[in-house]
C-alpha cells in the first residue's frame, strides 16, 4: 500500500503544480477526486466478480487503497474549500463544495455501473 500510495500522491502532486486555479477555484483538485472516484468505483465493482483474496486482495489494497486513496484528497478539498472562504468566495466555496461532492457520488456510481457491465459480458450475461 505505501508504494501504491506513494505513487498516487506524486501523480496528484505534479497534476495540482501543472494545472493553475479558475477564479480561486481549484479544478485540478475537483478533476483529481472525480475521477479518482469514478476509477475507484470501477475498480471494486470489477473486483467483486470473486473472494477478496490473493491477486483481488493485492489489486485493491494497491490501487484502490494506495494509488487511488494517495490520488485523491479529502484534506485538500476540505482546505480548498476553507481557503475559498477565507477570500470571500462564499458562492465559489459553497459550488465547489456541492458540485464535488455530488458529481463525485455520481462518478462513482458510473464506475461500478461500468464495472458491473464488463463483469456480466466476461461471464456471458449471466451476471
Amino acid at each position: 500500500m505505501f508504494a501504491g500510495g506513494a505513487i498516487g500522491t506524486t501523480i496528484r502532486y505534479l497534476l495540482s503544480l501543472s494545472v493553475p486555479t479558475v477564479d480561486g477555484i481549484p479544478v485540478i483538485t475537483f478533476a483529481i477526486n472525480v475521477a479518482g472516484a469514478f476509477a475507484l468505483g470501477w475498480l471494486l465493482a470489477g473486483l467483486s466478480r470473486g473472494p477478496d483474496q490473493g491477486m483481488r486482495r493485492v489489486v485493491r489494497l494497491f490501487v484502490g487503497t494506495g494509488i487511488l486513496g494517495g490520488f485523491t484528497t479529502y484534506s485538500s478539498f476540505a482546505v480548498d474549500t476553507d481557503g475559498l472562504i477565507v477570500a470571500s468566495n462564499i458562492a465559489g466555496s459553497i459550488a465547489y463544495a456541492v458540485a464535488t461532492l455530488l458529481v463525485g457520488a455520481l462518478a462513482s456510481l458510473a464506475g461500478i455501473a461500468l464495472g458491473t457491465a464488463i463483469n456480466r459480458r466476461a461471464s456471458g450475461g449471466t451476471r
